[in-house]
């Protein structure tokens, strides 16, 4: 009985070492498919259609003597109705900032405070701008400057821009296997190399000059140049060759 016992022993380690050495030569590593690895981009420009202007009013005096104070509310009712008569909407007119100052005279000090508002206008192009600002009492008006452009679909358009960076991948794999004979298969893998970007604009003056009006129903149009949006994606595409 012993002696089969250690029959046994013997041959069970042997059985169990074959069938691992058979496991082993079964497993066979597939072979890779035949590849391609390319680039492709697209760009697109767009007009902005949102664009945000802050008009910046402050008080003054009509004299030297610190006297007949021109209020900051009568200057902004001013404002206002230009805004109203050129057709903006109230959502799309609003206080930006407030401050406060002293002006000097001489040597003398002053005693008398005076106050200056920003307002935001949004605006979905600029010809109307300069009208705005001409309606407004020119020793109120501080300053007028572009704040930032927007586009109001730009997800969209990005989405859009990557989608044919994509498809420009595929059409330059295509020739190119064409160009020794190969065919183009499916895509095996696909990556977006973050390099899309939708800078501001550029425009030939930081600040609006408003020329006044002859005529105060006449609404002049603004000369300032404002260049498109610019939005560019690349991606990397791999694709199998049959």
């Amino acid at each position: 009985m012993k002696k089969l016992a250690k029959m046994l022993m013997l041959v069970i380690p042997f059985g169990l070492g074959a069938f691992a050495s058979t496991a082993q030569q079964v497993i066979v590593e597939k072979p890779q498919p035949k590849k391609i690895e390319v680039t492709g981009s697209a760009e697109q420009e767009v007009l902005p259609d949102e664009i945000y202007v802050s008009i910046t009013l402050r008080e003054y005096f009509k004299d030297n003597n610190n006297k007949n104070k021109v209020d900051i509310m009568v200057l902004e009712k001013q404002l206002q109705k230009a805004v109203e008569e050129a057709g903006i909407a109230k959502e799309n007119f609003s206080v930006g900032d407030i401050n406060g100052y002293r002006e000097w005279f001489g040597k003398k000090k002053p005693t008398t405070f005076l106050e200056s508002k920003t307002y935001i206008v949004k605006v979905a192009n600029l010809y109307k701008i300069d009208g705005i600002v001409a309606r407004v009492d020119d020793k109120g008006v501080a300053s007028t400057n572009i704040s930032r452009f927007e586009y109001s679909k730009i997800e969209a358009l990005r989405k859009e821009v990557k989608i044919k960076a994509l498809q420009a991948a595929k059409e330059k794999a295509k020739y190119l296997l064409e160009g020794i004979g190969e065919q183009l298969g499916e895509a095996l893998e696909i990556y977006e190399i973050d390099n899309g970007y939708s800078p501001a604009p550029m425009y030939s003056n930081m600040m609006l000059k408003s020329a006044r009006m002859e005529s105060a129903d006449a609404m002049p149009e603004s000369t300032i140049d404002v260049q498109k949006i610019k939005v560019r994606y690349e991606v990397k595409a791999v694709f199998r060759i049959k």
